[in-house]
């Protein structure tokens, strides 16, 4: 591929933290815009020097100058406009959560295999240059015996909630909550870390006929226990500390962005960041870019274990916690 044609679906502010740094990466570029509002796609595509838009999808993914669809539009219809990518011969690059279920996540990784297509889930944290670091670092602190974490963000969609209103972000309809979007960067870390757990329990606080608006996943591991808060209403100091037999590993500002990496052992104390660039964004387009660029299917594939694994323990828990999407 000599460069990374992209065609968006969705309009949120995401979509644009995202086109801001593909303005900045070479080999790749904005091709069109899609969107069911044509002055939500005239808008998007305007501010970002693209004059091709879209209100069809079908028109969309026949575009043959498209060679890669980023998807960020509500959760529960990742699966379905995957799928319709895929089909249409579509490299695709879907926002996390990649799905709100296993099954379908296998299903989409088996059908981007069968086609010889690139299938990547756009959440930062593993294409970042600290996250390697904190890889390295692991075997400093010894045998791992407790993982905490918290990453609290308060939503302004939440005082939606607060009014009796039922904002989509919350609305289990939408596969809103936190555990789909604040903890599911914590929930991800762990996996991309330690592997799948043994077990998962979310343990969640709830406004009548909605998602999660906070909560608490615990993972159990051979040896070890993970405890990880995520919560949209209310706001903390946010963190993911790992503590082993023989010292500790602090991330400074939480899961997403790895902001900084401090190993704390009885013989040292040193921090790491090799991320000049503070927007996470910067290095999974550069990241994802290099690698559809260099055809490297198999490092596209290795990543889907992953993704498929933290589907796999956020559907379970959701589910047993009682919170259910349409389909479940």
């Amino acid at each position: 591929m000599e460069q990374v044609r992209l065609g968006t679906i969705g309009s949120g502010v995401i979509v644009r933290s995202v086109l801001d740094n593909v303005v900045k990466t070479e080999g790749i570029a904005l091709e069109a815009v899609y969107s069911r509002s044509s002055e939500k796609a005239e808008a998007l595509a305007s501010q970002y020097g693209c004059r091709k838009t879209y209100t069809d999808l079908d028109l969309f993914l026949s575009d043959d100058r498209i060679n890669t669809v980023y998807i960020a539009i509500p959760n529960l219809l990742h699966y379905e406009y995957t799928k319709k990518a895929l089909l249409a011969g579509k490299n695709v690059i879907t926002e996390k959560p990649f799905t709100t279920k296993e099954e379908h996540a296998r299903e989409l990784a088996a059908l981007a295999k069968k086609r010889g297509l690139f299938l990547v889930e756009a959440a930062p944290t593993s294409f970042l240059p600290n996250y390697k670091i904190l890889k390295e670092e692991l075997a400093k602190i010894g045998r791992i015996r407790l993982v905490i974490s918290n990453y609290s963000q308060y939503s302004s969609r939440y005082d939606a909630v607060l009014r009796g209103e039922k904002p989509a972000i919350f609305d289990p309809d939408y596969a809103g909550g936190c555990l789909m979007d604040i903890n599911f960067y914590n929930v991800l870390l762990n996996v991309l870390l330690f592997g799948k757990p043994a077990s998962a329990r979310y343990m969640a606080n709830r406004c009548p006929g909605l998602s999660d608006t906070s909560g608490v996943m615990v993972m159990q591991y051979d040896g070890f226990v993970s405890t990880n808060a995520g919560a949209k209403d209310t706001w903390g100091v946010n963190f993911f500390q790992i503590e082993g037999e023989k010292g500790y590993i602090y991330i400074e500002n939480g899961s997403n962005g790895i902001q900084s990496v401090r190993t704390v052992t009885k013989t040292g104390d040193e921090t790491f960041n090799e991320q000049p660039v503070p927007d996470r964004w910067y290095y999974e387009v550069r990241e994802i870019t290099a690698m559809m660029l260099s055809g490297d299917l198999d490092a596209a594939y290795a990543r889907l274990d992953s993704t498929i694994d933290t589907v796999s323990v956020i559907e379970n828990s959701r589910k047993d916690a009682g919170i259910l999407f349409p389909g479940d």
